[in-house]
């Protein structure tokens, strides 16, 4: 049954997609290293290489293909001819290793693959031991040169577009709402990353939730979002491709956010409105000069999740741009948004309320509800299951349609949830449960530190004690950590080793990584 946040016009996904390629034709659509491309221009490049899938015989509607590329004009390109042609993504970090690439192509089947030119070699090293037929490259500069370049044994991006422009599409073979469209690959944090199996219904639903909860801030056709996130993540491609392109709204594609002086330069020329990012990218952002000096005047909207927002990163925000964070909650299996803030009516330190049609419960170890416990959740962005992994399957999602997210939280007064850690990262201090967010959001507030990171070791005495990793603007002393901590938190949860890095291990997109502390 179609969900009633979905319109009943839309069979799946790519017809969301085409109707606004269509609606919004003469306005800007997406822009990338200096090239903007309208919503028609978009239209006419996706079809053309939709049209190309449906001439080849190695692969049909349902599919696999892995897109692998940074933010970059190719990406929408090619996740819209993806969908047009009743394909399912499989949306690939490019700074993945051989090894974690073979695992990812393998468990998904994928017949073809989109990948940066650079990549190649990786690929080249696994592409005997997977299903691979069909490579596309494409290089950095593909849509903003004159130059073709085909790799050997390779099809070229450029070359597809050009030879097929003016095609027409076949008729679709119908793809229905709920048919798996995305597979979304988990972080992998606890071993081998899993397949979300996300359908045109998740998605579609997803996106609508979150306009609803965005109301004013996102207004059609008139926004310029800043897209540092990367779009294989799952909720860049839920917000920016899917949402804010939905609403013929402009995204500004950042290929590589951590070049803070192109990031800047890159969005220096545009009016924008909004921006998307996590705790880490604000703080560095908002202690850049150039970045100060940008003109805010129309900034409206700043998004936030993956990680949890520090105060401290809120407040220098703020008093940067004007501009407060609304930060979200969700996860690649729930395509991903369940909680949003209201922009402009934030509570902080909370993920604010669930979104439209999700129901949010907090139950024990046994199941049973309980005020504070482990966040599960029911709702039409809901995945459908891991990709052949039913074990798997079985341990996360219960009979009643229940998704165990396998975080901690708890229900405040005004309906806001607050999200107190994932329950694996809690530490157990002399039976006492400690979490790392609580005490790195304390750190965070102390002028010279930057960064923290919080993890358990073992203790002969207490059975684990709390260490803390901090990276710092400025000189400070253990003791004063310390001291600033006694401060602030019961004495069970003031960190008893502290080690100063100079840069805490991230991920792709900036999360710090507590398991590489491990």
């Amino acid at each position: 049954m179609t969900h009633q946040l979905i319109k009943p016009k839309y069979r799946n996904l790519a017809d969301f997609i085409e109707d606004s390629l269509e609606k919004y034709a003469d306005k800007p659509a997406f822009s990338c290293l200096g090239q903007t491309l309208t919503f028609a221009e978009m239209e006419a490049k996706s079809r053309a290489m939709a049209s190309w899938f449906q001439k080849q015989n190695q692969i049909s509607p349902g599919d696999r293909i892995v897109i692998q590329l940074p933010n970059l004009n190719q990406y929408p390109i090619a996740a819209y001819a993806a969908l047009r042609a009743g394909l399912v993504i499989v949306n690939t970090n490019p700074l993945y290793t051989s090894r974690e690439m073979l695992h990812q192509f393998k468990d998904s089947g994928a017949k073809a693959i989109i990948i940066l030119d650079e990549l190649l070699p990786k690929l080249n090293e696994i592409k005997d031991d997977t299903d691979i037929e069909i490579i596309i490259t494409t290089s950095v500069s593909d849509l903003i040169s004159k130059t073709l370049s085909v790799e050997p044994g390779c099809y070229s991006f450029k070359q597809i577009l050009e030879e097929n422009k003016g095609e027409k599409l076949s008729r679709r073979q119908l793809v229905s709402a709920r048919d798996i469209c995305v597979l979304q690959y988990t972080g992998g944090t606890t071993g081998l990353s899993k397949g979300a199996c996300l359908s045109h219904t998740n998605l579609m639903a997803n996106a609508e939730q979150t306009r609803l909860r965005l109301g004013t801030k996102c207004r059609e056709a008139e926004e310029i979002f800043i897209c540092p996130l990367p779009l294989y993540h799952i909720y860049a491609f839920t917000i920016n491709m899917i949402l804010f392109a939905s609403s013929g709204n402009l995204n500004v594609l950042i290929p590589n956010p951590r070049d803070i002086k192109s990031f800047v330069n890159a969005i220096k020329p545009f009016k924008f409105t909004g921006m998307s990012g996590i705790n880490t990218l604000f703080v560095t952002l908002s202690n850049n000069a150039d970045f100060k000096g940008l003109d805010f005047s129309h900034f409206h909207l700043t998004t936030s999740g993956g990680t949890a927002l520090t105060t401290a990163a809120a407040e220098i925000w703020k008093s940067v741009t004007g501009c407060s964070i609304a930060e979200g909650y969700g996860l690649s299996e729930t395509s991903p948004v369940l909680c949003f803030n209201e922009p402009g009516k934030e509570s902080l330190g909370t993920v604010g309320k669930p979104v439209e049609g999700t129901e949010i419960q907090f139950w024990d170890e046994n199941d049973n509800p309980v005020a504070e416990g482990q966040i599960v959740v029911r709702g039409p962005q809901v995945m459908n299951c891991y990709w052949n992994m039913p074990d798997e399957t079985t341990h996360v999602l219960t009979e009643g349609g229940f998704f165990k997210t396998g975080d901690v939280g708890l229900r405040l007064a005004d309906g806001s949830i607050k999200i107190i850690d994932r329950l694996k990262d809690m530490i157990i201090v002399s039976g006492f449960n400690v979490y790392p967010n609580e005490i790195e959001d304390i750190l965070t507030q102390h002028n010279a530190i930057t960064e923290a990171a919080v993890i358990g070791q073992p203790d002969i005495i207490s059975g684990e004690k709390v260490c803390a990793y901090l990276s710092t603007s400025s000189e400070i002393s253990q003791e004063e950590v310390v001291e600033h901590c006694k401060n602030l938190l019961t004495a069970y949860k003031v960190p008893k080793k502290i080690v100063f890095m100079a840069e805490l291990p991230k991920s792709s997109v900036g999360k710090i990584l507590r398991r590489k502390l491990r």
